[in-house]
């Protein structure tokens, strides 16, 4: 896909990865973009700068998501590229076992890393179904094909979020729908401020958010499924996947020299 005179949204568009996308995009000549975010000035800021629209949106409802969209497919016809992007990161907490996170934590994890793409899919595909066209990009982690030693909560969601772009994939290639799911280490955003060297996600550098961006748009002219904006990532899922008990144990010795981190 190229984003040249396409319509885009993007959830979490006020900052970080999401902010970063939107201005490429309409770098690359998109025709309108649609920033969502909680963070309502925020997201007028962002979309004042890319001539966009501004929603203010809490992915976690999905009566919230389905209303913006059918309103931007009302306005604009379609939504050519949804960008399913916010997240939220927090750490196990104390005494640092994979199970401290407290419930609230797993919940609102699996609400905005996983049921956010669900509502988001269910939204978008009617019309882009009977268009015979569509994408999804949706951004997960490399600790969704690895893990992020210190957050289980995290780790898990976003395993399930790359799931859940798997089985859109599967289910609905066939219907003329793409999917990329973004995966990248440390990014330099607020969700891994105070975190010395970006902790143990940051073992292969932090990279600005617009970089990030600048593989999306490597990615989807490619239309590859996985975007891996760390190279090193497609590395350790093979020795993942080669011999996981030797990569367990590779993780445990991260997680030993990273002990000094919350992250």
């Amino acid at each position: 896909m190229q984003v040249a005179g396409k319509v885009i949204v993007v959830t979490g568009g006020a900052n970080g990865i999401g902010k970063a996308l939107c201005e490429r995009f309409h770098g690359e000549g998109a025709a309108h973009i649609v920033v969502a975010d909680l963070e309502e000035s925020n997201a007028q800021r962002v979309a004042l700068a890319v001539d966009g629209d501004a929603y203010a949106v809490d992915v976690r409802d999905e009566a919230q998501l389905a209303a913006m969209v059918t309103e931007v497919e009302a306005k604009y016809g379609r939504i050519d590229l949804f960008c399913s992007n916010a997240g939220i990161i927090a750490g196990d907490g104390e005494p640092w076992w994979a199970t401290s996170a407290p419930n609230q934590t797993w919940q609102a994890m699996w609400d905005i890393h996983v049921m956010a793409h669900v509502y988001a899919a269910r939204a978008c595909l009617p019309l882009m179904i009977e268009r015979g066209e569509g994408y999804f990009l949706n951004t997960a982690s490399a600790a969704g094909l690895l893990n992020q030693v210190g957050d289980a909560a995290y780790s898990t969601t976003k395993h399930a979020a790359i799931g859940f772009a798997e089985s859109l994939a599967i289910t609905h290639g066939d219907d003329g729908i793409k999917v990329s799911v973004l995966c990248p280490q440390a990014v330099a955003t607020r969700m891994i401020a105070g975190v010395e060297e970006g902790g143990t996600a940051g073992v292969d550098g932090v990279l600005s958010p617009e970089l990030v961006a600048s593989a999306v748009i490597e990615g989807l002219a490619e239309e590859s499924f996985l975007i891996l904006p760390h190279a090193e990532v497609a590395n350790y899922r093979a020795h993942k996947t080669a011999n996981y008990d030797r990569w367990i144990g590779g993780m445990r010795k991260l997680r030993r020299k990273f002990s000094h981190l919350t992250l």
